[in-house]
């Protein structure tokens, strides 16, 4: 098993007090995915952040508020969990860190078969990129102390589709 940690959209415009699109709690998450990463650091596994990166007229910002624009303080990943010289960022325009990005490509190169997947949110872009993966023969294991979602119901429907659905393992 060759594993690598995926750490979706921990970024200002989502976990910032008053961000355009705060998810309420996401900042209790921080310290588990800080131990995930001190985990891969120590095993030698490489750390991803898959960040939403969106023009400033994205299209959606029909579905959602103004957020995450290329460029903006908004669009970086929290300071406590910043990106060290040697982890990988993809930027992302839609919910899976698969779609129309080089995610794919960097885990090939690197062997990959095994992904632990965390951050932003269990039902939205960390259920959408565990899609993906599984539908790309990765297996797939989500910490659940290291996602959250946009409510208790969002989480709860996102961590039985990744299991039931998906066959990802939570632990």
């Amino acid at each position: 098993m060759k594993k690598a940690l995926i750490i979706v959209d921990m970024l200002n415009d989502f976990v910032l007090e008053g961000a355009p699109l705060q998810v309420k709690g996401a900042e209790k998450i921080i310290p588990s995915i800080k131990k995930q990463i001190e985990i891969a650091k120590k095993e030698n596994y490489p750390v991803i952040y898959v960040c939403d990166n969106h023009d400033a007229n994205d299209k959606e910002f029909e579905i959602w508020p103004k957020h995450c624009v290329e460029g903006t303080d908004g669009a970086k990943v929290v300071k406590e969990l910043a990106p060290e010289s040697e982890d990988i960022i993809v930027p992302k325009t839609r919910y899976s860190g698969f779609y129309n990005t080089n995610l794919d490509e960097i885990l090939k190169k690197h062997g990959i078969d095994t992904l632990i997947v965390t951050g932003l949110v269990t039902n939205i872009c960390v259920l959408y990129t565990v899609a993906d993966a599984v539908s790309r023969n990765y297996k797939v294991i989500v910490p659940k102390d290291c996602v959250i979602g946009l409510d208790d119901y969002g989480h709860e429907v996102g961590l039985y589709q990744i299991k039931n659905v998906h066959n990802g393992e939570i632990i």
